[in-house]
């Protein structure tokens, strides 16, 4: 799923291309795409793109007479820019818009349909989509430990509910969670103050850190492949692979369709974390410590 590092840098692609453009015409071909049903897409035709901003994970294009069509990409959805005299757009395109300078092409190559658009008006209505999570880059400390600590969640969870903190995903809350070298296991409230700290100038550091790597990768070029899986990453999509702080192997926990990365030596005090469909497999085999991993590796 994009995340805040992927969302900026559609944004930045967007405002070069959108602001100041009329919207000729809104195609909807999805069956399930549209969530709301006042205004209809008609009410934005002719109108100009007055602002761009994120909301969370989604996409805000904000045309004139206070008219915002959003977009949330979830897992699969993706956006694509091309002339408007190329063809009529197939799948796996479910909406589009056209404007003088090209068209905006969502698409979701996917047959579990997750991606969605909003059309709403008037700012007020923005709040009803607004999951109201505290917005990591430009706070402070104390502002993201009371956020962090208002439930007593683990911080992989915690890190990753749009309630809590703002545009964070499984992708990037790894990374953060290795830079701050934390378990993805531990408790929000019992982090110490130092730890808070460390959690909240790594969360920063690495948001910004690949906003601007991402930036510098495309340049003017329209992002064409957004992934969860990018070179450089630490950990991420990394499993047993080096880490490349400690260069243990970088392990990982499925829960489900999704897994998160880890790594045992910077994080975990050498513990490997329960993977629920591993540790029903292997039962008394499962190594439970980064030292019974390596030696089961040498014996072979």
């Amino acid at each position: 799923m994009p995340e805040y590092p992927d969302i900026q840098l559609y944004l930045h692609a967007l405002r070069s291309r959108l602001l100041g453009q009329r919207l000729r015409e809104v195609r909807i071909v999805g069956p399930n795409v549209l969530r709301t049903v006042t205004p209809r897409p008609d009410a934005f035709k002719e109108q100009t793109v007055v602002d761009l901003e994120r909301l969370g994970k989604r996409i805000v294009i904000g045309f004139e007479n206070e008219l915002f069509l959003i977009l949330h990409l979830m897992i699969a959805g993706r956006l694509q820019w091309r002339p408007v005299s190329d063809r009529v757009p197939g799948k796996p395109a479910t909406a589009w818009m056209d404007f003088d300078a090209g068209r905006l092409i969502l698409t979701e190559a996917s047959r579990r349909k997750r991606a969605g658009m909003w059309l709403l008006r008037g700012r007020d209505s923005l709040q009803a989509i607004d999951p109201g999570g505290l917005e990591v880059v430009g706070s402070d400390t104390r502002e993201f430990a009371e956020a962090v600590r208002r439930q007593n969640r683990i911080l992989k969870r915690a890190l990753t509910d749009p309630t809590i903190l703002s545009g964070i995903g499984n992708a990037y809350s790894d990374e953060i969670l290795h830079r701050a070298q934390l378990s993805p296991f531990r408790r929000t409230q019992a982090l110490s103050s130092d730890e808070m700290t460390r959690l909240h100038r790594s969360a920063v550091d690495v948001l910004v850190e690949w906003e601007r790597r991402l930036r510098d990768e495309h340049g003017a070029t329209w992002p064409g492949k957004i992934t969860a899986f990018r070179e450089g990453m630490a950990v991420h999509g990394r499993h047993g692979q080096a880490c490349p702080v400690c260069r243990a192997p970088v392990q990982r926990v499925v829960h489900g369709e999704s897994e998160f990365n880890y790594c045992p030596r910077c994080q975990t005090e050498g513990k490997i974390l329960a993977d629920r469909s591993l540790s029903r497999l292997l039962r008394d085999n499962w190594p439970r410590t980064l030292e019974e991993l390596e030696e089961r590796g040498r014996s072979t």
